[in-house]
């Protein structure tokens, strides 16, 4: 069965618009998986570690029958094929991506949290998934129009909107 998931792109390094679409293609790419949809692209301040270039942000909707953990490991594949370095946590990165959702799922597993972690406090995740999936629900959190309402927004702003 497809199960709709919402992926958290975010790239501050090497052309970061560059790199989201990039990641799109290989999202669009993945087996047993359909693109959707995507967010315009988003610049937003650094979150942890400020001393960095601001990011850029999106988010892309897929219906896909890989499992969680299968799905989580091609994003993680994903971005090693963009060089992707973990130096340390909040750290500048060429490409992130995020399984923020998965239906309406929650799944704690060593390494695999969704809803990702803090996705409900975060602007930069919630501006672009509130522009394609305002109804979404963030299981525990409520839905993602309401959520983006009690957030501050100030640090996020849109870079390059949808084009059809």
């Amino acid at each position: 069965m497809r199960e709709a998931a919402y992926i958290a792109l975010g790239s501050n390094l090497e052309e970061p618009q560059r790199q989201l679409q990039a990641g799109f293609a290989a999202l669009a790419r993945l087996p047993d998986t359909q693109l959707v949809a995507q967010s315009s692209l988003y610049r937003s301040a650094p979150v942890g570690y400020a001393n960095q270039p601001d990011f850029v942000n999106a988010v892309a909707v897929i219906h896909t029958t890989l499992t969680p953990r299968t799905l989580l490991d091609a994003l993680l594949s994903i971005e090693r094929m963009h060089g992707r370095v973990r130096e340390f946590p909040n750290a500048p990165r060429t490409l992130d991506l995020d399984l923020a959702l998965y239906g309406e799922r929650v799944i704690n597993e060593p390494g695999l949290t969704v809803p990702h972690p803090r996705m409900h406090q975060r602007a930069f995740v919630l501006a672009p998934l509130a522009e394609i999936a305002p109804d979404a629900q963030v299981p525990g959190h409520g839905r993602v129009r309401d959520l983006l309402a009690a957030v501050d927004v100030a640090s996020v702003s849109v870079l390059k909107a949808i084009t059809t």
